[in-house]
C-alpha cells in the first residue's frame, strides 16, 4: 500500500468519525440535538408571541375602558 493510499485511508476513517458524531450511530447525534433546540426556541418564540397579543388586547381595552370613563 503506498503512502498516498494509507493517507486517503486514514482521512476517510476520520470523516467516518465525524460524520458519525454529526449525525449519530442509531443513538441522536448533534444534527439531532440541534433540531431540538430550535424546535424548542421556536415554540417558545410562538409563546411569546401569544403573550404579546394578549397584553396587547389588555392595554388596548384599558385604554378605552379609560376613554369612556373620561368622556362620561
Amino acid at each position: 500500500m503506498t503512502d498516498f493510499e494509507m493517507q486517503v485511508l486514514t482521512d476517510l476513517s476520520v470523516l467516518k468519525n465525524q460524520m458519525t458524531v454529526l449525525v449519530g450511530d442509531g443513538n441522536s447525534g448533534r444534527v439531532a440535538s440541534i433540531e431540538r433546540r430550535v424546535t424548542r426556541h421556536e415554540e417558545q418564540f410562538q409563546r411569546a408571541k401569544g403573550f404579546t397579543v394578549a397584553i396587547g388586547a389588555l392595554v388596548t381595552l384599558i385604554q378605552l375602558l379609560l376613554d369612556y370613563l373620561r368622556h362620561k
